[in-house]
């Protein structure tokens, strides 16, 4: 994600600022780990409890309504699906045991282990039925519900045109799972990994509707630890889920998530050893100690499948003409922003999927600051909308979610529009949860947002932009082309052909420009070096069901 609107999982800023797997390193630090194993003479004795900042409230700590790395970071540790991705990035068998199916790959039959919730119920086929229809209702506005379109009939429930008893799923019996596709999707067994996947215990949520929106004896999960504290805007408390089915894989006893909006105070506790993990993926590094980080080894740099953009409300003017978009992104100097500001070894962003998924995209579709060819779609786009200057421009503004490398970099194109095009902008900034309602409803200009990939597909990224009133495509940009590309695509089982027909898809995308990439994730983070096998995926994700202190 991943991977995942988005995503990333606030899909969280690591530097890079989300929110949001390969080439990593992780040297020692000596001092830390002195202070950390200080008077333990056995590993027995060495308290199994870890301490994160996640910076902000979750979104929804429902699966069905979650759709940001921060709801995400949680719910991985605290919920399970029909698979789990294990620490090699592959789909293994978690709530099902068994999975089989049909010669052309369209049915999926999951035979479902003994498996219980917190609250001690079983686990049941009827929990992936209910969870999944749930999320394809209209009326619950689940943004990621396009992520279940793989499954028959999915697209027609949620778009209204179909009853939910026409979705492809069926509870054989309480242990039999049978899931019918509409196309060959190669990557299913990832996507049933991905929390808008997970069950929800329908018996409990017929009970009480917001069974999620507290912790208590209604937040029932399945997964390696269950919620036992939430105090909204304060910390997010974990402990070991005994009626887990893989419990002995499960070594931490408790899980604190602080939400310290300040990436100061992050690196101070970290340092304090109050915190055993500072940085992506769960929460933000400052930008101006990375480079002393880097240099005295503490640093671990790891680049991940997400691409940090601005997206444009295509509906508002002058945002609305395509050449404004284009001078817009034309004139940002991202290599710039990235040795500047982010410092955390990102890439420059010209093309909208990550380049571990297309590998011409390192280079992308036009070239970084290039304010000649900026000026020059400027000036068409003035002209197109009747206007003699810049200064003429009805007023943009550009919007962030509070954070100090989101704000940096705000200033820093709000300085290159001025300086390069004499467009004046205004900024304006909200807390994670009012700010992404505020893009979901389209009361924004320009917004900046990082998506970081739910599955290892070109597809996750550009599926967000199919339809004008999609789930997570605030940019309300739709080309009718483009969504035909993305049909062709689910249909071709060549994959050489089928990666050409997303190309093809892109360079829409790209000259059409609802979005400018900044630039290619990383994450960055320090930790306790007794703090072992926390799993951070090449999608941006991080699981802790293996983690432990030596």
């Amino acid at each position: 994600m991943k991977k995942r609107l988005s995503v990333f999982f606030s899909m969280l800023l690591v530097l890079s600022m989300f929110l949001t797997a390969c080439g990593g390193f992780n040297k020692e630090d000596k001092a830390s780990n002195e202070s950390t194993k200080k008077g333990d003479s056995k590993k027995s004795d060495v308290p199994q409890e870890m301490r994160v900042n996640i910076n902000s409230e979750p979104f929804s700590l429902n699966p069905g309504l979650a759709n940001d790395a921060t709801s995400g970071g949680v719910l991985l540790q605290t919920f399970e699906g029909l698979t789990r991705i294990d620490k090699d990035g592959k789909p293994q068998p978690a709530m099902a045991e068994k999975i089989t199916h049909s010669d052309d790959l369209k049915t999926y039959t999951f035979k479902l282990r003994d498996a219980k919730w917190t609250n001690g119920d079983p686990v049941t086929a009827e929990d992936f039925v209910y969870a999944w229809k749930w999320a394809l209702d209209p009326k619950n506005e689940s943004q990621y519900a396009y992520q279940l379109y793989y499954v028959k009939g999915a697209q027609a429930i949620n778009e209204g045109k179909a009853g939910a008893d026409t979705l492809g799923i069926k509870a054989v019996d309480d242990k039999t799972l049978e899931v019918q596709l509409e196309n060959p999707t190669p990557y299913f067994l990832e996507l049933t990994a991905f929390y808008t996947y997970f069950p929800v215990n329908h018996t409990v949520a017929a009970k009480n509707p917001k069974w999620y929106a507290e912790a208590g004896a209604d937040y029932v999960s399945n997964g390696p630890f269950k919620m036992t504290g939430w105090s909204h805007q304060d910390k997010i408390t974990l402990e070991k889920n005994d009626q887990y089915w893989d419990k002995d894989s499960v070594k931490l006893t408790k899980v604190e998530m602080y939400m310290i909006n300040d990436p100061n105070t992050e690196l101070s506790m970290f340092d304090n050893g109050e915190l055993d993990w500072a940085g992506s993926p769960f929460g933000t590094l400052p930008t101006d100690a990375l480079k002393q980080l880097k240099d005295d080894g503490k640093l671990n740099v790891k680049p991940i499948a997400g691409t940090y953009w601005f997206k444009f409300n295509t509906e508002k003017p002058p945002l609305n003409n395509v050449n404004i978009r284009k001078a817009l992104s034309y004139a940002i100097n991202r290599q710039a922003i990235v040795d500047n500001i982010t410092q955390g070894g990102q890439i420059p962003a010209m093309a909208a999927v990550p380049p571990s998924m297309i590998k011409e995209n390192k280079k992308g579709y036009y070239k970084d600051n290039d304010v000649e060819k900026a000026k020059e779609y400027l000036k068409k786009g003035l002209e197109e909308l009747g206007l003699k200057d810049a200064k003429d421009l009805p007023p943009i503004t550009v919007s962030y979610n509070t954070s100090e490398a989101h704000q940096k970099i705000a200033q820093a194109i709000q300085d290159m529009w001025k300086s390069n095009l004499g467009i004046d902008v205004k900024l304006d900034n909200a807390e994670w949860k009012v700010y992404i309602d505020k893009l979901h409803k389209g009361d924004y200009m320009v917004g900046r947002m990082g998506w970081l990939g739910d599955f290892n597909d070109p597809i996750n990224f550009l599926e967000l932009f199919r339809d004008k009133n999609g789930g997570n495509n605030d940019t309300k940009w739709e080309n009718p082309e483009f969504k035909q590309l993305l049909a062709d695509s689910a249909k071709e089982s060549d994959a050489s052909k089928r990666l050409d027909i997303l190309k093809k898809a892109e360079a829409i995308f790209m000259d059409e420009m609802p979005v400018a990439p900044i630039y290619f994730y990383t994450n960055v983070w320090v930790k306790k070096d007794n703090l072992k096998d926390v799993v951070t995926s090449g999608l941006g994700d991080v699981q802790l069901k293996w983690a432990h202190f030596e």
